[in-house]
């Protein structure tokens, strides 16, 4: 019998032969953390081991409230940064150097067949590359970082075929967004997606990154992109030629098998109070809004900054509207401006902020009122989750977060473009 992509990456890295139901054992690759690491760090001393058992194979990068919104937050990153020069901790990144996720796959610290865990549920991101990568908790983080091991139980697999050319102004957030409304938020509990198809065949890395990141948002466990010529090219072009990727059998077997033709799909939106309760943007037309925010490790990078963009070009935002953009790291950044984007974000009427975390989980630089209506390409939108709980908070891609921000109401991208 044909194993998985999850069976075959943990038959590798344990070197038992395994199946779905089993407990595997493991020694990560790669161990995030970003401003929690405070707690884990926390954990860690509770434990009562003096140094970590591997610090090249930790990361910690501040981004969730940086920079520091509170007393409180300013202390907890300065225990990090003293933890970090305490136990000779290399690999960290300062406020302003971008979003975790982005990080990771940005420079490469995950490559194709290895493995990564995270004190983020979005950590799920890495499977853009070919990588298996998961959130777990700060306490069970502080043993990895004492012993160097975890265990997981190996999850069943569903199989997600996307087939069709994506119309004009359809991109893969609407195809995420699409898939979690169909399967519900719940539909693939402590499961492995692997997703195929011409469809993601097309689709750069980028692209590719959001399926892994709103995975997550059905509930699953890991979400992978098959490595192929397209994740070669990525990898080799940032200078680094050896890794072991790792493929799932052709006779392999899947709990459930989902096929998506999206050559007909309209702009989607989640509406609120949950990521699946997701319905085309034509049935939200006309919602007036008051915030739009453009970013996140969801939709932060260099192909939302350009649609965006394109979309903003020779227009202004709509008076009552408030625009954020946040790029998801310093080298978007750079680019940005190289090109010109940031020119015409500021002469549009947005507002730039730093890379980082801060409007998505609601910790500062973008809090919205009670009553207030926030449109944004971020991954969640439960009640609170930008503010105010009598606040409402719609997810799209970014064209359509443009579009809105025009017209001050929901707005269908395809008008702009």
């Amino acid at each position: 019998m044909g194993k998985t992509f999850i069976e075959k990456i943990l038959y590798k890295k344990s070197g038992n032969d395994v199946s779905k139901g089993d407990i595997v054992e493991i020694e990560p690759d790669l161990c995030m953390s970003h401003d929690n690491a405070g707690l884990v760090i926390k954990k860690f001393n509770e434990i009562g081991k003096k140094n970590v058992w591997n610090p090249e194979k930790i990361l910690i990068i501040l981004d969730h409230r940086a920079p520091a919104e509170s007393i409180k937050t300013a202390n907890e990153h300065k225990i990090i940064r003293d933890f970090v020069a305490e136990q000779g901790i290399k690999n960290f990144f300062e406020i302003g150097e971008g979003i975790c996720h982005q990080i990771v796959v940005e420079k490469l610290f995950i490559l194709p067949g290895q493995i990564a865990i995270g004190t983020d549920s979005h950590t799920t991101s890495y499977g853009s590359i070919g990588a298996f990568s998961t959130g777990i908790g700060a306490t069970e983080m502080a043993a990895v970082w004492a012993t160097g091991q975890i265990w997981f139980k190996v999850p069943e697999t569903y199989k997600v075929t996307i087939y069709g050319n994506l119309p004009d102004g359809v991109f893969s957030k609407d195809v995420i967004l699409h898939i979690i409304g169909n399967t519900g938020c719940d539909g693939a509990i402590y499961k492995s997606i692997e997703f195929y198809g011409e469809t993601v065949e097309k689709m750069d890395v980028s692209e590719r990154f959001v399926l892994a990141n709103l995975s997550m948002e059905m509930g699953a466990k890991s979400a992978v992109v098959p490595f192929d010529r397209t994740t070669e090219k990525y990898i080799r072009e940032k200078g680094v030629f050896a890794f072991e990727p790792v493929f799932a059998d052709k006779d392999a077997q899947y709990e459930k098998t989902y096929e998506y033709d999206v050559s007909n799909l309209e702009p989607q939106i989640a509406f609120p109070h949950s990521v699946d309760n997701v319905k085309p943007v034509s049935q939200a037309k006309g919602i007036k809004v008051n915030q739009v925010f453009i970013g996140s490790c969801t939709n932060g990078r260099m192909d939302d900054m350009e649609i965006v963009a394109k979309i903003l070009k020779g227009r202004k935002i709509d008076k009552n509207i408030r625009l954020i953009i946040g790029p998801a790291s310093r080298s978007i950044c750079k680019l940005s401006i190289n090109k010109g984007l940031f020119d015409t974000f500021l002469t549009a009427g947005a507002l730039i902020i730093n890379p980082g975390c801060g409007p998505c989980l609601g910790a500062h630089q973008g809090i919205i009122a009670d009553g207030e209506v926030a449109v944004t390409t971020t991954n969640r939108n439960f009640k609170g989750r930008m503010g105010s709980t009598k606040g409402e908070v719609y997810l799209v891609s970014p064209a359509t977060a443009a579009a809105t921000a025009i017209k001050g109401e929901i707005t269908d991208p395809r008008e702009f473009l």
